[in-house]
């Protein structure tokens, strides 16, 4: 059977601002734009980016990749879309879904510098993740971020994430391996 992920993910979700959609190659131009005019802003966030990162057959390879775990049940990867504009604003991501005894998921996230500060991401976030605990099962949703990540910090803690511990040298960011404070949110079985 051949199946577009939209065909495969009846996924619709949206907010007062938002819309979000499972990622999709039909999305290459607005992840490849919304890629160049975050570069700085998220670069240290990131791993390090070549140039090819931002090329459109690479991003159309990505999502293509990205919309493959998504119909295998590896990952939700959505895009943020305004419903004002139609403009990709940011992106969620639950992935290294692993089920049986353990259920659980990472979430990865990012907002355009210029929408930050509107509580766009916490508007995502909150069905995003009612989504994954109620529709897709799971039990338990882990973010990691670096301690000067502020602003992740406090969107974390205002959904309900608690910090678990500090792993050191977690991940190699922006070319240099960094300490990650550990966070999760636990579905207690109401809707978040």
């Amino acid at each position: 059977m051949t199946s577009t992920s939209t065909d495969v993910l009846p996924l619709k979700i949206s907010t007062a601002r938002l819309k979000l959609v499972p990622a999709h190659e039909q999305f290459v131009q607005e992840l490849q734009q919304y890629a160049i005019e975050n570069r700085a802003h998220l670069q240290p966030w990131e791993p390090l980016r070549s140039e090819t990162f931002f090329e459109a057959e690479s991003v159309a390879q990505r999502l293509c990749a990205m919309a493959h775990a998504n119909t295998s049940g590896h990952a939700l990867h959505l895009l943020l879309i305004s419903l004002e504009t139609g403009e990709m604003v940011g992106e969620c991501n639950f992935t290294n879904i692993v089920r049986g005894p353990f259920q659980a998921c990472h979430l990865g996230f990012s907002l355009a510098k210029r929408f930050e500060g509107q509580g766009l991401m916490r508007e995502a976030l909150m069905p995003a993740i009612s989504y994954i605990f109620n529709q897709i099962g799971l039990h338990r949703v882990m973010a990691n971020y670096r301690p000067e990540n502020v602003r992740s910090a406090q969107l974390l803690k205002r959904l309900g994430f608690e910090r678990e511990g500090l792993a050191r040298s977690y991940l190699k960011i922006n070319g240099v391996w960094t300490d990650h404070v550990l966070s999760s949110l636990i579905n207690d079985g109401t809707a978040h």
